[in-house]
């Protein structure tokens, strides 16, 4: 679904300094950005929990599918919270929550297929469930003990990339590389909204579609890029990007978990009948701070997220699991119970993980070995072993 852009142009000014068409020209400017504004989105659940139909997109699971999503973003939920808890106590360095976004994470990844290779960002925690990766190595990197701490290959999940929209590059290179092998697996390619002005995603987005990339780029435009709010970011909806470059753009509800599973299915299926590149942005909402390090008191409204409270991804599948009769109140107390349980593993996980080897950030930097990482690695060790003799202060 693609829809033509309607941006604002500056009208030219008259010879008298004034614009051209005057107050009308001005309100006709402001009705065209309010009307690109707020597109048509792709909703198969409202936030009051009723189901309803999209013409392009259906979906039809089972009462034990739908229990399992909003598992999944039960714990995911639970998770990110005893991380945050964790930070505040000074056992995380720092953490980037995604409450709000459980539906978007949740729901994209499991429609990836176990041959599907997913490039992630910093925030894809609800992702990183769906893949299989331990929920220890995620908080294991943000404690320090680790450089990322799982093998991608094992989940086909990359490490966590810091570095803004630099993924979006490496997910397009890798999509090159499996049509060139004849693979029939699709990529999926996760940034937000302040990571799509970066030139990386859109270099990516061009090679994505000049190559035919079987590549499925997935934007979660929680509303703010730290403190940048949509309106200081772009002038038009985030997905219409993706004309520019020729291929298909949709916005889904990204707080509708069965929205979000039927849009992405396709768009990967799409990628991998050879059709190319497509562009999905999940509209929702980053319910808390940026990261920890971060308040977002400063710069945004209570009411703001008051009313995005009321389209809460969780409360919404449980109210349409409870009306159709797909899940009863022991359902909602036992998961609860495995609920906390969970909280307390990770919390045992972190709590008893061991320092690294302060040595081992010289292995494996060069494959064949470097006479300076040697001199290097000997300072340091020098250095280390002053303490112990009192030396070093």
């Amino acid at each position: 679904m693609t829809v033509e852009s309607t941006a604002a142009r500056t009208p030219r000014r008259t010879s008298g300094g004034k614009r051209a068409g005057g107050k009308t020209a001005t309100k006709a400017a402001k009705t065209a950005q309010a009307q690109a504004a707020e597109p048509e989105l792709v909703q198969l659940l409202t936030p009051e929990g009723k189901r309803v139909e999209h013409p392009d997109y259906a979906i039809d699971l089972s009462a034990d599918e739908l229990r399992g999503l909003y598992k999944d973003m039960v714990l995911t939920r639970q998770f990110d919270a005893e991380a945050i808890a964790l930070q505040r106590q000074g056992e995380l360095g720092l953490w980037p929550s995604l409450l709000g976004q459980e539906a978007a994470q949740i729901g994209s990844g499991r429609a990836t297929k176990d041959d599907d290779y997913v490039f992630p960002t910093y925030r894809e925690h609800g992702v990183a469930w769906c893949r299989g990766v331990e929920p220890k190595n995620l908080l294991g990197m943000f404690r320090g003990v680790n450089n990322g701490g799982w093998d991608p290959n094992s989940n086909n999940f990359h490490l966590y990339t810091i570095v803004i929209g630099s993924q979006a590059l490496h997910a397009t290179g890798y999509a090159m590389g499996i049509t060139k092998d004849g693979a029939d697996s699709a990529v999926v390619a996760y940034f937000g909204d302040g990571a799509s002005s970066q030139g990386d995603v859109m270099e990516g987005f061009n090679f994505a579609a000049v190559y035919n990339a079987p590549v499925v780029f997935f934007c979660q435009n929680n509303q703010w890029a730290i403190s940048e709010g949509n309106e200081k970011q772009f002038r038009v909806p985030l997905f219409q990007r993706a004309q520019g470059f020729g291929f298909p753009g949709v916005r889904v509800d990204g707080n509708d978990v069965l929205a979000v599973l039927a849009v992405t299915r396709a768009a990967l299926d799409r990628a991998r009948r050879g059709e190319g590149p497509m562009l999905i942005e999940a509209f929702t909402y980053r319910m808390g701070a940026h990261t920890t390090s971060d308040d977002p008191t400063k710069y945004r409204r209570d009411e703001e997220r008051e009313a995005w409270e009321a389209k809460d991804p969780i409360l919404r599948l449980r109210t349409y699991l409870l009306a159709e009769g797909l899940a009863d109140e022991a359902f909602f107390s036992e998961l609860e119970a495995e609920s906390e349980a969970f909280g307390k593993k990770v919390r045992e996980a972190v709590r008893s993980m061991e320092d690294p080897d302060m040595m081992a950030i010289f292995e494996n930097v060069y494959a064949d070995g470097s006479a300076l990482v040697d001199e290097e690695r000997a300072q340091f060790a020098a250095y280390q072993a002053s303490f112990a003799d009192g030396e070093g202060k």
